[in-house]
């Protein structure tokens, strides 16, 4: 089996994209970058449907994509500090950065469901 037909969220479609897309421009490597080109060309005819139809899409797609550039920014410094082993006052601001860009991810994906009327909405519970 080379690959499987899940079903997901119109929310979590548009998530996969950009978050493909972004790797289609930071990604170097040839191999990989072939493999990601794969998996967005498979993806792309799924959106552009509900694109044509419903013109907020574009701009919630680009909202969500600006929210994963902000989530890569983040993980790649968080990466970083990491490796140099500095886990001080920078490092606790970029990891409470992650939840805040991640609150603000779900969110575009669900308003992006409700527009769609997808079948599937994504939830998140948290301990206070």
């Amino acid at each position: 089996m080379s690959t499987l037909l899940v079903p997901v969220s119109i929310g979590e479609l548009a998530d996969k994209i950009t978050i493909l897309e972004i790797k289609s421009e930071r990604i170097g490597d040839a191999q990989k970058l072939a493999n990601v080109r794969t998996e967005l060309d498979d993806l792309l005819p799924l959106w552009a449907p509900l694109a044509q139809t419903q013109p907020e899409m574009a701009e919630l797609k680009t909202a969500l994509r600006e929210a994963n550039t902000r989530m890569w920014d983040v993980q790649d410094a968080l990466r970083a500090k990491e490796a140099a082993q500095d886990f001080g006052d920078e490092f606790v601001e970029l990891a409470r950065a992650v939840a805040r860009h991640n609150g603000d991810r779900v969110q575009i994906k669900n308003t992006i469901n409700r527009l769609a009327g997808s079948r599937f909405v994504e939830e998140k519970q948290y301990r206070a």
